[in-house]
């Protein structure tokens, strides 16, 4: 199975690009924007201030392509555990994400203008309920999408399968985007399966299956445009593996020393997301230093705005906590919420 691929390791096009120049700069200043994010929230969490924290260093393309091509207040994202720069290119306020890293309520749930289902702890248990949520969207006659998110270990899950079944039967609007970081936690891709592509799993739902270069911005969204672009016309799900790789560890807790060589990383290092971009611009004199100086400027500035909006953010109270469970409240959420109001 071929590799979608745009850019070579060291970001030279290897063939017309199917972006616009305006495009490019948004996808570049995206993937900018998300590592920062990354990084310092990797500092926050060093210093007290968040919690146990996923961090997603190296696989911001396989991410940030695919969000670029929704709408946030028209399709649905659900996203695991790790899709923190999903979330922020989507619309995700950087306040609601630290929060919700702290585990705060105040973290709880998106905007009213941004379809993002809160992050998904529990293993693939997010894809049966993207297949229902896209074809959901069918039901109610519109034209929205919806795109989840699952590492190469969730695509062993039963609800994977399960997911893929039904959205692939009553012909859904999903993207199940794989990212085929190489290891699920400590053990390594080819212990999980005998398929040489996690795209060819698409095959036995009679879907399209796709896999592409995941630290490739521009083959990340041209191939999350044609799924889209497919969905929204009704011809259905497709299942996207991207393949990258998790530099950072697993999570803050995680030493993957134990388990994977410093070789292995650095060779994965030479074909950086952030770096491939920043040549490819750079290749198509589209930026310069001057510019991307005055971006981590900005970056640094909106970041720390976030922070403090953050720290400054009211406890919730008790029975607020029973309102995130369903749009409208049921008897036991109910008895619960009322019950919460005159204890306080």
């Amino acid at each position: 199975m071929d590799t979608v691929q745009y850019l070579d390791d060291h970001g030279k096009p290897l063939r017309d690009i199917p972006l616009s120049n305006e495009e490019l700069l948004q996808g570049y200043r995206a993937l900018r924007r998300a590592r920062h994010f990354d990084e310092r929230a990797l500092v926050l969490q060093r210093q007290g201030r968040l919690g146990v924290y996923p961090p997603f260093r190296g696989q911001e393309a396989a991410q940030v392509g695919v969000a670029l091509c929704l709408k946030a207040d028209h399709d649905w994202l659900l996203p695991s555990y790790r899709e923190s720069a999903a979330a922020l290119t989507f619309g995700m306020p950087i306040s609601k994400l630290i929060l919700s890293w702290r585990a705060d309520p105040a973290g709880w749930g998106a905007p009213p203008d941004v379809n993002m289902v809160q992050f998904y702890i529990p293993i693939a248990t997010q894809i049966p309920q993207a297949a229902g949520v896209a074809h959901a969207q069918r039901l109610l006659g519109k034209d929205a999408v919806a795109a989840v998110f699952i590492g190469d270990g969730g695509t062993s899950e039963g609800d994977f399968h399960e997911g893929l079944n039904f959205a692939s039967v009553f012909n859904a609007p999903l993207l199940v985007v794989v990212q085929n970081n190489g290891w699920a936690i400590s053990v390594p891709t080819q212990k999980q399966m005998k398929v040489p592509r996690i795209a060819q799993k698409a095959q036995g739902y009679g879907i399209p299956g796709v896999t592409v270069d995941g630290n490739d911005l521009v083959a990340v969204w041209s191939v999350a445009r044609e799924a889209v672009a497919r969905a929204r016309k009704g011809e259905g799900p497709t299942l996207i593996e991207a393949l990258t790789y998790r530099v950072a560890p697993h999570t803050s807790s995680d030493d993957p020393s134990r388990y994977r060589t410093e070789e292995e990383t650095e060779r994965w290092l030479k074909r950086d997301p952030i770096l491939r971009m920043k040549n490819c611009l750079l290749h198509l004199g589209l930026w310069s230093e001057a510019q991307e100086a005055e971006l981590m400027e900005a970056l640094e500035g909106e970041f720390l705005a976030a922070v403090e909006e953050a720290d400054q953010a009211r406890e919730p109270k008790p029975w607020e906590i029973v309102e995130q469970v369903y749009q409208e409240m049921q008897p036991d959420q109910l008895a619960a919420w009322s019950y919460l109001r005159r204890e306080a």
